[in-house]
């Protein structure tokens, strides 16, 4: 494995890239120690450790989660990417709605790029939006039950001011996202929010540490030697898991057809079309994750203003309550991610433009007939896989809310044992890792799963 590293500094292209790839990754990761003149950031990292389980506090560690932890910083990156991933899907979704943008999509590298100046348009826009939104929540921030406002300037003019440095510190994320995807390896966007959640694994092990002890018999909130164990080998299992299933394929047998022109025969090949089993991605958990927190967040937001003891108060707060956690909370996350699964996989997967892609190339599956046929067979398919999907995603959902009550950790520490991160982590990682095996094949090096230096050949 050592080798087949130094075999990556031996290519000089792909050496460039994995440099500037660096260099930009640790240009991303400056913003997050520079904070909005104004915060006291003591009170709000103070905040976000205490890991408030109201609506608010769910979604302001969410958004802190994909920002790498600039928002409990209060440094000018606190938004991270997540406004400009919010225009992407809008215009995603928008593409297959409004004929303008398919037509655009299908102009080639024109449209694509007149998307894109839409894309990031609104992005500015959601960015001013969301930024207001979040000045205004540290006003109703509490800190062991007491309210604190960790702002020492008020006033529209700071409001202003802080959400000028967001949108700006979004935009400059968003331009050293395009960066790598153009000059360094990986998927830009993906790389920049990767780092943000690796950055924290720092901290969640010297969480760990701190209430770790050699006893076998620990004492009630400490970690000992069997727990430390334990909680070991479930990372390392669930981070298998989730590779395997990431890189699991349902393979379709596919057959071309013959041509016979004058004496020699064409076509006839047998190939495969694969069909991932987590064909949405993480997506699936970032809506449902939002649809619950949203209205928790709103409840908080409406008993604040109401009198305690009054009828309003008490609905408010046993909504707030179901949302929050339960049964029903778990039961509704699972829907909302299933229901998810199907919704993006429609969005991704048309069986029947694909199955008139085979038609026109002359591929059919075998035992099933052209066209619409074809596309009843490939929808089946996808339907059952992603129903695994589907249960494979809950399954990654949950699992950080039961570590967390099961080994009494931190939800932010469980949050590495599944969830969104972990997801997010897994992918990109595999992702980076095919584009610079690709590179080093092409250069008749092998890959990290080769055995040997270099690939013999007619080159060798």
């Amino acid at each position: 494995m050592i080798e087949q590293f130094g075999n990556i500094f031996r290519i000089p292209e792909l050496r460039k890239k994995v440099l500037i790839t660096l260099g930009l990754i640790a240009l991303c990761r400056v913003g997050v120690y520079i904070p909005i003149p104004g915060i006291d950031t003591m009170v709000l990292k103070s905040y976000f450790n205490q890991f408030t389980q109201t609506g608010v506090g769910q979604l302001l560690g969410l958004v802190d989660m994909f920002a790498g932890g600039a928002l409990a910083s209060g440094a000018i990156f606190g938004l991270g990417v997540m406004p400009y991933i919010s225009a992407s899907i809008i215009f995603q979704l928008l593409v297959g709605v409004i004929p303008y943008l398919e037509r655009l999509q299908k102009e080639g590298e024109v449209g694509r790029k007149k998307i894109n100046q839409y894309t990031r348009l609104t992005t500015v826009g959601l960015c001013l939006f969301q930024a207001f939104v979040m000045t205004r929540t540290l006003y109703t921030v509490e800190l062991n039950g007491a309210p604190v406002i960790p702002v020492y300037l008020q006033g529209f003019g700071f409001q202003a001011m802080a959400a000028l440095l967001l949108t700006t510190g979004t935009m400059v994320l968003m331009w050293i996202g395009e960066q790598i995807e153009e000059h360094g390896i990986g998927s830009g966007i993906s790389i920049v929010i990767m780092v943000g959640i690796i950055d924290r694994l720092p901290w969640a092990f010297s969480q760990v540490m701190e209430n770790f002890t050699f006893s076998v018999t620990p004492a009630e909130h400490q970690i000992g030697v069997v727990k430390l164990i334990i909680l070991l080998g479930m990372f390392f299992a669930i981070v298998g898991g989730v590779v395997y299933i990431t890189q699991g394929q349902r393979r379709i047998p596919v057959q071309q057809a013959k041509h016979t022109r004058g004496r020699k025969v064409y076509g006839g090949q047998r190939h495969f079309l694969p069909l991932r089993v987590n064909q949405a991605g993480v997506m699936p958990i970032i809506f449902a994750q939002s649809l619950l927190i949203f209205p928790a967040a709103i409840m908080q937001g409406v008993q604040v203003r109401l009198e305690p003891g009054s009828f309003g108060y008490w609905v408010t707060s046993r909504l707030s309550e179901i949302l929050q956690g339960g049964v029903v909370y778990v039961l509704l996350y699972i829907l909302l991610i299933t229901f998810f699964c199907y919704f993006w996989t429609a969005i991704q997967f048309n069986p029947k433009e694909m199955s008139n892609n085979m038609k026109d190339y002359g591929s059919f599956i075998p035992g099933i007939r052209p066209g619409q046929r074809t596309a009843e067979y490939l929808e089946g398919i996808m339907g059952k896989i992603t129903l695994a999907g589907a249960a494979f995603l809950a399954l990654i959902a949950i699992l950080p809310k039961l570590v967390a009550g099961g080994f009494e950790l931190n939800r932010a520490i469980a949050g590495f044992y599944g969830g969104t991160g972990l997801l997010i982590i897994v992918g990109v990682a595999l992702d980076m890792v095919q584009r610079i095996e690709s590179h080093m094949i092409m250069r008749q090096y092998s890959g990290f799963l080769s055995g040997g230096t270099r690939i013999r050949g007619r080159m060798g």
